[in-house]
């Protein structure tokens, strides 16, 4: 088993990839690592350029279009065999340099992860910079996830922390979440390089924060809810319903005093509450009915043993 597996997504990242190969044979020249890299369908001659590195050490996953950074990182981290899975991008804005001392800090502190912190960023303002402010305040109170940079990909994970997650869609922004659902509370974060893209052009738009927004209301749920979805749907169902039969209880008691009901805007009212609440506690079952085929059918718990030994102390 390889000490470290080091995953690198890329897309159309042509000219950045020798450079970056060559920065980390030198920055893990005394670690035992393989490094993969992810083409998530890039149209240029990226593939070219990954097949021309001279090093056994060196892997290259091809994905069969563009599925995305999240999809890619799943492909990746599926083939690391390292007992440490790093993170990094492939457009030389994270330092591969940093890598030994996270490394360090996991193996000899007991991290389940170790993330870094952009502390210079160097991106635009107004594009880059406000836009992730905003969205790392935003997901740091809703998920309770206080870190500076949930944004830089630059991670390192114990093998068994990262694959115990699936990411999927465009999750990979939540990693930090997701590991903390799957029992994962040791997480730590320090200062590392940024530095400015030196060629191509980012992947990033401002264009991509509705679909953040979608993802930090999934995220909320999970952390809520994913264990007990009846709770919530059944909640909103049982008001909406108990108010949709009292306006139609209402509306009845009008009835047989001999008011005429028909054409109300308040009969449509209930009668809307009613069927909606009925549909929220049967989404409500359905989600339970999956929650636990989701755990029974591959053996999972839904909790984490950390140690089991005598309760004596010696």
């Amino acid at each position: 088993m390889k000490k470290l597996s080091l995953v690198i997504c890329v897309f159309n990242e042509e000219p950045n990839i020798l450079p970056l190969a060559n920065e980390i044979k030198a920055a893990l020249k005394n670690i035992d690592f393989e490094a993969i890299f992810v083409d998530d369908g890039s149209t240029d001659k990226t593939r070219d350029k990954i097949r021309k590195i001279d090093d056994d050490r060196f892997l290259l996953v091809e994905l069969k279009r563009n599925y995305g950074q999240s999809s890619a990182l799943q492909a990746g981290i599926d083939q690391a065999e390292g007992k440490y899975i790093a993170l990094i991008d492939g457009d030389l804005q994270n330092d591969p340099a940093d890598v030994p001392m996270m490394l360090k800090m996991i193996e000899e502190e007991d991290w389940d992860m170790v993330a870094g912190v952009r502390a210079n960023r160097q991106d635009g303002m107004f594009l880059r910079k406000i836009p992730s402010k905003i969205a790392n305040y935003m997901i740091r109170n809703a998920t309770g996830i206080h870190m500076k940079d949930l944004g830089c990909t630059l991670k390192i994970f114990t093998s068994e922390t990262i694959k115990n997650i699936h990411i999927y869609g465009e999750l990979h922004r939540y990693i930090p979440a997701l590991i903390t659902l799957e029992g994962a509370t040791r997480i730590t974060q320090v200062d590392v390089n940024h530095r400015p893209r030196q060629f191509g052009h980012s992947k990033y738009n401002i264009g991509r924060t509705t679909r953040v927004i979608s993802d930090l209301i999934l995220m909320v749920f999970f952390k809520k809810y994913m264990q007990r979805p009846m709770h919530f749907f059944g909640n909103i169902g049982i008001i909406t319903l108990g108010v949709g039969a009292v306006i139609n209880f209402y509306l009845l008691v009008l009835k047989i005093m001999g008011q005429d009901i028909w054409g109300k805007p308040l009969l449509l009212l209930g009668i809307l509450l009613v069927m909606g609440g009925i549909q929220f506690i049967t989404t409500g079952i359905i989600a339970e009915v999956q929650m636990r085929t989701y755990f029974e059918s591959q053996n999972k718990k839904p909790f984490r043993v950390k140690r089991v030994g005598p309760a004596k102390e010696k």
